[in-house]
């Protein structure tokens, strides 16, 4: 799950160009009356559905087809110094994935949990 800490946080909007994602995104913002809850979308090719994931909220996906594409439009500019992960199964937070991730890269694997 990516983020980018304040002043830096960034409001995403998400679309599957190609194949299909389980798309999943927490409300990190501490005075939200959604303060740590997750929501999740199915997204595919063609369906010309995209989520809104507001800024102070964690963002990350799971293919559910090969060679799936995830095209981001991104609020303001990257700003490595504010880059954060979190724990995609942090059970703190309780993702209902529909299923454990077969690759995830080490920085994903590595993540913190709260």
């Amino acid at each position: 799950m990516h983020y980018q800490h304040d002043p830096h946080a960034q409001a995403k909007l998400v679309s599957c160009v190609g194949g299909a994602v389980y798309d999943v995104f927490v409300d990190l913002r501490k005075d939200s009356p959604t303060y740590l809850q997750w929501h999740a979308e199915e997204l595919k090719e063609g369906s010309g559905k995209s989520v809104f994931i507001p800024a102070g909220c964690a963002h990350g996906f799971i293919s559910l087809t090969d060679n799936a594409t995830v095209s981001y439009l991104i609020e303001g500019a990257y700003a490595p110094q504010a880059a954060a992960t979190l724990r995609w199964n942090d059970a703190a937070i309780g993702i209902q994935w529909p299923f454990d991730p077969i690759i995830i890269s080490v920085k994903d694997r590595e993540a913190p949990g709260l």
